[in-house]
């Protein structure tokens, strides 16, 4: 997979997503909603970011690609699962979506763990 691409992708939805939040939702969200819509972009946005500067390490010899690609994924994951759960709970209301969060969030400590360790 091409995480380099990927992270750009997802740096452009981050983006979309943040401005249909403030430009499409502000007016029909309440202030609780619209906070969890931010934090979903936030953690998004600095996930993809993250995605996008791993990627490159490969090229710098800093890093291998084998090494980096499964951090991509579960950074990946994590993302899905973290902003993905609370873009829909923002939006929907569902409360039970918050459950899934912390499953995401559990994927952004593991991938970032296993960066550290690959990295060290």
């Amino acid at each position: 997979m091409n995480w380099t691409s990927t992270a750009a992708l997802l740096l452009a939805l981050a983006v979309i997503l943040g401005a249909f939040g403030a430009h499409g939702l502000r007016a029909r969200l309440d202030a609780d909603s619209m906070r969890i819509y931010e934090t979903a972009v936030m953690y998004h946005f600095l996930h993809a970011l993250g995605i996008l500067i791993l990627s490159v390490l490969p090229r710098t010899g800093t890093a291998s690609a084998s090494g980096m690609g499964p951090v991509c994924a579960i950074l990946l994951a994590g993302i899905v699962l973290f902003s993905g759960s609370l873009y829909l709970l923002a939006v929907s209301g569902v409360r039970i979506l918050g459950a899934i969060t912390p499953l995401g969030g559990l994927l952004f400590i593991a991938g970032w763990l296993l960066a550290a360790w690959r990295l060290r």
